[in-house]
C-alpha cells in the first residue's frame, strides 16, 4: 500500500530489464546488478538493470535503455519475451514494469562507474534452489518488515527484486514447496 499522502497519481514509473542468457552448457543465467551504496535509499541492493521511463518510451524501450546505460548491453542483441507484474515500490514512488529480455549468447558488460557497483551473473537453477530462499529482515519507518529473500552468490535479493524473480521462476515452473 501506498503511505498517506503519497497519492497515485505522484507514482514514477521504471522499467526494468530481466535478461536471460544461456552459458556454453545452454544453461540459462540472469543478470542482476548490485547498486553503487552512493545512490541514496536503494544503494548496495541488488536489482534489475533499470529505471525511470522518459515521456513517450515504451516499457521495453525504457529497459533496454537503462541496461545499456547501467551495464553497456547492446540492445540490439536482445529479444523481448514479454512483461511480468508492475510492482509499487512505495519507499520511491516507483512503479517497476519489469520487461524479459533474451540473448543467444552471454553478452558483454560493464558497469556504469557511480551508478553500478558490480553485475551478477547468476545461473537460474542456483536461483531456484530451495536452500537460497532465506527470510529477511529490514526495518522501514521505524517497523520492522519481515520477508523472503533469496541469498545467493554472497548476496541477498529481496523487496521488488526478489518478487519479480519469484513471479519469473514460478511462471517457468519452480515451486518454494
Amino acid at each position: 500500500m501506498w503511505p498517506d499522502g503519497v497519492p497515485p497519481p505522484d507514482v514514477r514509473h521504471a522499467a526494468g530489464l530481466l535478461l536471460l542468457f544461456p552459458d556454453a552448457a545452454d544453461d540459462p543465467h540472469i543478470v542482476l546488478t548490485v547498486r553503487a551504496d552512493t545512490l541514496g535509499q536503494h544503494g548496495g541492493q541488488v536489482s534489475l538493470p533499470g529505471g525511470a521511463i522518459e515521456p513517450g518510451e515504451s516499457y521495453a524501450h525504457a529497459a533496454l535503455r537503462e541496461a545499456h546505460e547501467e551495464i553497456a548491453l547492446d540492445a540490439s542483441l536482445v529479444r523481448i519475451a514479454g512483461a511480468l507484474t508492475p510492482i509499487d515500490i512505495p519507499v520511491s514512488r516507483f512503479r517497476l514494469h519489469p520487461v524479459v529480455g533474451l540473448t543467444d549468447t552471454q553478452p558483454s558488460l560493464r558497469p556504469a562507474d557511480g551508478e553500478v557497483a558490480r553485475i551478477l551473473d547468476i545461473r537460474l537453477a542456483d536461483l531456484a534452489a530451495q536452500s537460497c530462499v532465506v527470510e529477511t529482515t529490514r526495518e522501514r519507518e521505524g517497523a520492522r518488515i519481515e520477508a523472503p529473500a533469496f541469498a545467493v552468490h554472497g548476496v541477498e535479493i529481496w523487496g521488488a527484486t526478489a518478487m519479480v524473480l519469484a513471479e519469473f521462476l514460478t511462471l517457468v515452473g519452480w515451486s518454494r514447496s
